[in-house]
Formats: C-alpha cells, sequence, structure tokens
C-alpha cells in the first residue's frame, strides 16, 4: 500500500433524502465496495481529504457532510441549533441506502458516536465497523461523565457544556470552544481559552464553532448507551492513540469492553488527530480491517 498512488479520481457529490426530507450529501471517490466515513467535529469531511484518496485506490469511499454541521439545516448558524443523535443516524441510512450494500462504517470522535447508534439502529445495513475514539457518556464510581464533564442525571449536559453554550449565546465564540476543549482535554483555562479565541479569528473554523457545541450537546444528552452497544453482534474496530487524552482512552476502554465482536486497535505515537499527522498509517488501519469483513 505504501507504493500506492494517492490520488484515485475525481470526487463527486453523492445525495440523498432523509425520511424527514432534508438533504443527505457526501463526497465520494473510487470503485468498489463502500467504505462510508463520518468525520470527527469541527469538521465537514474536509479533514479526511488525504485518508480517503488512498483508500479509494481500493474502495468506494464516501464521505459524508454531517448533519449536525450542515449550516444550510440550521435555524440558528450563529448560536447554535443542534439536531439529535437520531437525525444524524437517519442522515447515515439514507446514504447507506443510496450507496448500497454491503457498506463498512467508520467514525471518529462524534462521528464515532453516530456510527455506533446507526450500527445499533440498523446492523443489517453493514458488515462492520471501525470506531476512533468515540465521544461517549461514561459511568465511573462518582458519577456520569462525557471526557472531563460531569453529568448529574442521564440525557441531561453537564457544566461545561452549560458554560460553552453560554458564552456562544453571548457571542463569545472563541471563549465557547476554548471552554469546549477544557471539558475535552482537561485543559487549564490559560490555555484553552486563549487557544479558542485564537482559533475563532479563521473564518471557516469560526463558523463551525457553533456546531461543535450543538455536537457535544447531542453528545451528551444521548446518555449513556453501553448496555445497546452490549448487543450489537457486528465485528467492530475500536482504535485509539497511545498519546490521547486520559478522558478519551477512558471512553474507549468502556465501549471497547461492552462490545461483544470487538478488536482493540493502538495506533502508537498517536493521539486524537492521525488522520492529520499520518493518514497514511490510518489508511493502512482502515483497510485492514476492512478486507476482514469486506471479504
Amino acid at each position: 500500500m505504501a507504493n500506492r498512488k494517492r490520488s484515485a479520481g475525481e470526487t463527486s457529490l453523492l445525495t440523498a433524502t432523509a425520511t424527514d426530507g432534508t438533504s443527505v450529501r457526501a463526497q465520494a471517490q473510487g470503485a468498489g465496495q463502500a467504505i462510508l466515513i463520518l468525520h470527527p467535529g469541527m469538521d465537514t469531511g474536509k479533514s479526511y481529504d488525504k485518508v480517503a484518496p488512498i483508500l479509494a485506490e481500493r474502495y468506494r469511499v464516501v464521505r459524508l457532510h454531517r448533519r449536525q454541521y450542515r449550516l444550510d439545516l440550521k435555524t440558528d448558524p450563529l448560536r447554535g441549533s443542534p439536531c439529535t443523535v437520531a437525525e444524524e443516524v437517519d442522515h447515515v441510512l439514507a446514504m447507506v441506502k443510496a450507496v448500497g450494500a454491503p457498506v463498512f462504517l467508520f467514525g471518529h470522535s462524534s462521528g464515532a458516536t453516530i456510527a455506533l447508534e446507526a450500527l445499533v439502529a440498523s446492523p443489517q445495513s453493514f458488515v462492520g465497523g471501525m470506531i476512533y475514539e468515540p465521544a461517549s457518556v461514561i459511568t465511573s464510581p462518582d458519577g456520569l461523565y462525557l471526557s472531563e464533564d460531569r453529568i448529574e442525571r442521564s440525557g441531561e449536559v453537564g457544566a461545561g457544556l452549560k458554560h460553552a453554550r453560554q458564552a456562544l449565546l453571548k457571542g463569545r465564540p472563541g471563549t465557547a470552544i476554548g471552554i469546549f476543549s477544557q471539558v475535552v482535554t482537561n485543559w487549564p483555562g490559560f490555555l484553552a481559552i486563549p487557544a479558542g479565541i485564537l482559533t475563532a479569528l479563521f473564518p471557516s473554523y469560526r463558523k463551525l464553532i457553533p456546531c461543535q457545541v450543538d455536537d457535544l450537546e447531542a453528545m451528551e444528552r444521548l446518555g449513556v448507551r453501553l448496555d445497546a452497544y452490549s448487543r450489537l453482534d457486528l465485528p467492530v474496530a475500536m482504535v485509539g492513540g497511545d498519546r490521547s487524552f486520559y478522558g478519551v482512552k477512558k471512553m474507549v476502554s468502556a465501549v471497547a469492553a461492552v462490545l461483544p465482536k470487538v478488536e482493540r486497535i493502538t495506533l502508537n505515537g498517536q493521539g486524537h488527530t492521525c488522520h492529520l499527522r499520518d493518514p497514511q498509517k490510518l489508511a493502512e488501519v482502515i483497510e485492514t480491517f476492512a478486507k476482514k469483513v469486506l471479504a
């Protein structure tokens, strides 16, 4: 694979219609059996621009523009207007229908959580999946958490998310994404807030900050779903980086522990952004597992 050409032809727009009538959009390239990619937060699918063409040398790679990050479907794009996880899953399944079976599903971060929920909702639509560090609410001895955000009861949101939402409503997107970073990474405020303010200076990122806050809200309101995942009778690879933050590692371990047909994969020397730091490596990991379940 290392000597394979990185380009696999032009990318085309693939569309479908969800059950509620909203439009579904994805970028497709390559030919053959399908790999459907659900991107992480603060993204529209572009962060997989380097991974997708590598995989497209062998597969048809479809990158869904997730509903949570579709500004054209937001009622209030500047201050946020979250859709539910179920609505995101509806878009995934509409795209699966458009692509046609069999489909191998890959999800990253919050996209990994959407992938898990899609696998649970319609296992017959997939041959298996790969989950890269899902954003999951988990149970600990002293309560519920999504990474570092404490949640009082399943289905509610944590204090960190509330503070991020308040900052967004006050027109301070940089502070909002800085608080998000504190929630996810446990960075101290004197690092997270200035980094967030700097991020908000870039228009391409600034417009997605409300979507990221919406995304975190949807993940937290989903609540604890480990019991549902424990009944998932499909082959699933759980991927995590050995340099990822402690809270992220806890989520990976908790979900992996309940999956009946799981293969654990550790990305040595990587954290949450292997798709950017070493796209070749991540593409190889995806292809190796996909070949097993698509054979």
